[in-house]
């Protein structure tokens, strides 16, 4: 078996692991809300959104093809194949995909770990652009495609990036200021029974959403792969089975839930109610919906925290706990580079072992021991359906900051 084509069945195992780990990583974009508030059990939450999951990864691939065309410059302005690119049967830029690939599952691993809901996305890309920045150089990325219209990873990915929690946190307050006033006089029994029933279909929504938009990130990078070892070669299409086994890892990794995250963004930033769950969670999936129709591989856990702040913003006298919501933006704004980091120094690794399989293999064992350890040290303090919904606890770094009416 040839060098490139052993590379390429690695890169494939660990995109469908980084989809795994952007399952379980994203349940609480839109499960958490609906578990914090009791609509529904957390065993029945999970096990739906992966089936909705499983169903949304099918719906479009506008997305993937961001992926697959908007970070690596994988073609000259004539639309050529990069010749550098593709020496070794494609090995060059299969360790570009690779390398970047092991920093975005660290960083989610090290996130998932901290219970801070950082961006899977961001990851990735983080990832991809530091290992082509250290393998072709800056000029390598892809940061503003062709000018004649909103492309490269500055109009796809930094953009909507800002735009998109901005966006979901006016959504959702101004939702949830008007569902207030809508029920203000009417018993809460009642109010909270029937938007329990309405957090069921807006959950259902968001996971919907959240296969259209993430787990085609991954069908991105495996098709990025298959055309550098020149198993494909169209830049505008997604082979079928990509599509299947991308939309099975990331369901698989949903089901298993991500107690951690769920609970920072359930019972870590705002006391949620029924009304606000519901308010959340639909202006999550109108805007993850609409930036996926658009192609915009945007980040599902900034759209879900920014409607999650939004619904405390809304709802007269509730409280934030801004503290959490600063160590948020923090992750954010540190995720790309911290990512690009890992994948610039998995590629040095590599490239030093001499840039074929040998490199390969000794940054794929990193990536599984680094794993090993997190989720070694993650057993120390589990978080798991029984104890995802116990009270917040009271400590300097979930502050909390009540809201006048």
């Amino acid at each position: 078996m040839e060098t490139a084509t052993i590379i390429l069945a690695l890169v494939v195992v660990v995109a469908l692991s980084f989809d795994f780990t952007n399952g379980f990583h994203d349940t609480a974009n839109a499960m958490a809300t609906s578990i914090a508030t009791h609509a529904l059990p957390p065993k029945a939450a999970v096990a739906l959104s992966g089936v909705l999951n499983l169903i949304g990864a099918f719906l479009s691939v506008e997305v993937a093809l961001t992926v697959t065309n908007a970070v690596v410059k994988i073609q000259d302005p004539d639309g050529a194949p990069r010749p550098e690119l593709l020496t070794g049967g494609g090995s060059a830029l299969l360790l570009i995909v690779l390398a970047g690939l092991i920093g975005a599952i660290v960083w989610n691993l090290l996130t998932w770990l901290l219970g801070l809901p950082s961006s899977s996305s961001h990851a990735l890309f983080g990832g991809l652009v530091g290992a082509t920045v250290a393998g072709l150089g800056w000029s390598g990325v892809n940061w503003n495609g062709d000018g004649s219209k909103i492309d490269g990873v500055v109009g796809k990915v930094i953009v909507p990036a800002l735009a998109s929690p901005v966006l979901a946190c006016v959504v959702a307050a101004v939702g949830t200021w008007l569902v207030y006033r809508v029920v203000t006089g009417v018993a809460t029994r009642f109010t909270d029974t029937g938007f329990r029933w309405g957090q069921i279909g807006s959950a259902s929504l968001v996971s919907l959403a959240h296969g259209t938009n993430d787990a085609q990130k991954t069908m991105g990078v495996i098709t990025l792969a298959l055309i550098a070892s020149g198993h494909w070669s169209s830049t505008e299409s997604i082979p079928f089975w990509v599509k299947a086994v991308c939309a099975v890892a990331i369901a698989a990794g949903t089901y298993l839930g991500g107690w951690r995250i769920i609970r920072t963004l359930g019972k870590g930033l705002v006391e949620i109610a029924p009304p606000q769950g519901m308010s959340a969670e639909t202006s999550s999936a109108a805007v993850i919906l609409v930036s996926s129709h658009m192609g915009f591989a945007l980040s599902t856990t900034h759209v879900t925290t920014g409607s999650v702040l939004g619904t405390g913003v809304g709802k007269p006298g509730a409280t934030v706990r801004w503290r959490v919501a600063g160590r948020m933006v923090v992750a954010w704004v540190i995720t790309l580079p911290s990512a690009g980091l890992v994948g610039a120094l998995m590629w040095w690794i590599a490239h030093v072992l001499g840039g074929g399989l040998l490199g390969a293999g000794v940054i794929t064992a990193i990536l599984v021991a680094a794993a090993a350890a997190m989720y070694a040290r993650s057993r120390r303090t589990p978080v798991h359906a029984g104890n995802v919904n116990d009270e917040w606890e009271a400590q300097p770094d979930a502050a909390r900051t009540p809201i006048a009416a």
